[in-house]
């Protein structure tokens, strides 16, 4: 899922960017209105973090322009948290006002709750074989064994299973899980498969990671032997 953070405050914006980037979520991130509104009007969000005051544009503006629209989930975090401040929000089609200083776990559960309002992209949970990846607690059994994964193991874990079947190559893993461009004497990828399947198929009779030398990789059961 995507977010969009309007935050002119840069310890604010990276600090949101951080935490939910690892609550499995790609960013964007706009420092005033103008561009948040830009980025809200050419790019579908599941959810957008509003603040309110905001240079060449504010809050409440940006909404009001956005709505003329498009219907996004809008949260509002601003460190205005007047009764009539949030009424207008709300009244110009804000979905739910979060003040700061705020907890992180309370806004990441608020996000999580107005990205279920909008249509589902995907199920929340992906089975491959024995394998289960639960999209919303971020948790990954193979049969009875739980998983534990980094965030970014979780990210290149989830690319595969979404196509599973359809082999990747190392330039579309780089570019979806890492956000660059590949470069052909970086190993990244190789290392990031290589602890994956570490922890996802060593010991196990049916292999679901799979090399397809020259080509790139696939998420598949086969029989190890």
């Amino acid at each position: 899922m995507r977010i969009l953070v309007v935050e002119d405050e840069p310890k604010t914006s990276a600090y949101l960017k951080k935490g939910l980037e690892e609550s499995g979520y790609e960013v964007d991130l706009a420092g005033d209105g103008v561009r948040g509104l830009q980025l809200a009007q050419e790019h579908n969000y599941d959810v957008i973090v509003l603040d309110v005051m905001l240079p060449m544009l504010d809050g409440f503006g940006v909404l009001q322009r956005l709505r003329k629209t498009k219907s996004t989930p809008v949260l509002f975090l601003t460190a205005r948290d007047d009764v009539a401040d949030r009424v207008h929000g709300l009244e110009l089609g804000g979905d739910d006002y979060l003040a700061k200083p705020f907890a992180f776990v309370e806004l990441l559960a608020r996000v999580r709750t107005l990205a279920r309002r909008g249509p589902p992209r995907e199920s929340e949970l992906i089975a491959v074989g024995d394998l289960e990846i639960d999209l919303i607690r971020r948790r990954v059994r193979r049969g009875t064994t739980r998983i534990d994964l980094t965030p970014r193991e979780f990210s290149l874990l989830h690319l595969l299973a979404r196509r599973q079947a359809e082999v990747l190559s190392r330039t579309q893993i780089a570019s979806s899980v890492w956000d660059m461009n590949f470069d052909s004497d970086s190993n990244v990828v190789e290392v990031a498969i290589r602890r994956l399947r570490a922890k996802i198929d060593e010991g196990q009779p049916i292999r679901l990671i799979h090399t397809v030398r020259g080509v790139g990789y696939l998420l598949e059961p086969r029989s190890a032997n």
